[in-house]
């Protein structure tokens, strides 16, 4: 079965006005759109473009649930950000469970601006890059680079006529002083981290002296700085002026600034603390809204929840290689079973005009560029620029076929 489906941009304060219309082709609407969302999920699932075909049903969630299937267990997404998003990390499937019972024990309402865990799933995500570069926030950086970053704001704090060594100092504290050199960078981090996000007057007047010191380390004088030293400070006086007197700012810190360039990939597992700053990508994560806050945003920061999902420990950026199992097709697999992206480049002069691929249950599919058809054991369906279709397990192989860019998301064919 292959279904055309659709759906209406989220329009977030922080998304583009034009990024998803223009790779869509779509009209614009002067608002920003923020999220394009194919797939199940109750809060938004994908509207079915033609309902009299398959029996009535108006949206894919209720289609699956007429055929007796079960939602998908993934949901795809194109994402495009014009300001930052949130910090936030995604709990374990553990954690999610236990987090969502105990909410409903308590009588939260599942819509209420304080609840944690809207499902019992948990939340792993993958980005992949559209745009030229696609900046972020993830995971912590080792604790000798944030030391640097902040002995940087210390002399350029020394140097000016009313040096404010007493707040600056509280974080150096934090970084540097006899117990903390002992520590792992995890303990350190997690120090450094609570005490940030905790907030209160002394980590306000830290805030507006960090963005006042990064607005200075800006200046021709300092022109010596080298990343990544340079991104962190810009990205601080970025976040200064998107969240003026937010914790986050100064948490930005302790964390990895990336810059993806297009076609490369991010994997955020459960405990990875994140915040996309700008650019357009596709996201696949698990079908979940399951998010811990930590600040950048005017929701519902819950800090001791928070401290548990965290994973503190300093590991590289998690870029996520894709394989190449045939020409033309990359295929982003992470090491969990909701979920798969393939990207398929089909062209007919400089690369193939068709490929095979098989997913391992029901899929999506969507039409970035040019025009293409898939075709599988029981139908086929022709696609173009900006449009997606759901295609069910029993079509089996498919053959892609045209002069397009496709992206296909699937449960996972290799993950346990």
């Amino acid at each position: 079965m292959f279904v055309e489906i659709t759906n209406t941009p989220r329009d977030y304060a922080w998304g583009s006005e034009t990024a998803i219309p223009d790779l869509l082709g779509s009209p614009r609407t002067g608002d920003p759109q923020a999220e394009l969302w194919l797939g199940t999920h109750p809060s938004n699932p994908s509207r079915v473009v033609h309902p009299d075909a398959v029996g009535g049903a108006a949206d894919l969630a209720e289609l699956l649930r007429r055929e007796g299937q079960p939602p998908l267990p993934f949901l795809l997404k194109v994402l495009a950000a014009e300001r930052p998003l949130s910090l936030q990390a995604h709990p374990t499937p553990e954690r999610a469970r236990e987090g969502f019972e105990r909410e409903n024990a308590a009588g939260v309402p599942i819509d209420a601006p304080h609840r944690n865990y809207r499902d019992a799933s948990h939340k792993p995500e993958i980005i992949v890059a559209l745009s030229p570069t696609f900046d972020a926030l993830c995971g912590f950086r080792p604790v000798e680079e944030v030391r640097d970053i902040v002995n940087l704001f210390v002399t350029i704090d020394s140097a000016r006529s009313a040096p404010s060594w007493d707040v600056l100092g509280r974080l150096v504290h934090y970084l540097e002083d006899s117990q903390a050199i002992g520590r792992p960078d995890a303990e350190v981090l997690q120090r450094a981290f609570e005490w940030l996000v905790a907030g209160g007057p002394e980590v306000e007047e830290l805030v507006s002296l960090v963005v006042l010191l990064a607005e200075m380390a800006l200046h021709p004088a300092h022109a010596h700085m080298t990343e990544p030293y340079t991104k962190a400070v810009e990205t601080v006086v970025r976040l200064g002026e998107e969240y003026p007197g937010d914790p986050g700012i100064v948490v930005s810190l302790l964390l990895n600034r990336v810059t993806l360039t297009a076609g490369q990939s991010l994997f955020l597992p459960a405990g990875n603390i994140h915040a996309y700053l700008s650019g357009l990508g596709i996201e696949v994560m698990a079908s979940s809204d399951n998010v811990l806050r930590g600040g950048l945003t005017p929701k519902h920061v819950d800090v001791a929840e928070l401290l548990e999902v965290l994973e503190f420990g300093v590991l590289p950026v998690p870029y996520l290689e894709p394989a190449h199992p045939a020409p033309g097709l990359s295929v982003f697999a992470p090491p969990v079973p909701d979920f798969e992206l393939v990207r398929a480049d089909l062209d007919g002069e400089a690369g193939p005009s068709s490929a095979e691929y098989e997913p391992a249950g029901g899929a999506i599919v969507l039409c970035t560029s040019g025009a293409a058809s898939i075709a599988g054991a029981h139908g086929s369906i022709t696609l173009v620029r900006g449009q997606a279709a759901y295609v069910s397990a029993d079509e089996g192989s498919l053959t892609l076929a045209g002069t397009a860019t496709l992206f296909l998301a699937a449960p996972s064919r290799t993950a346990g």
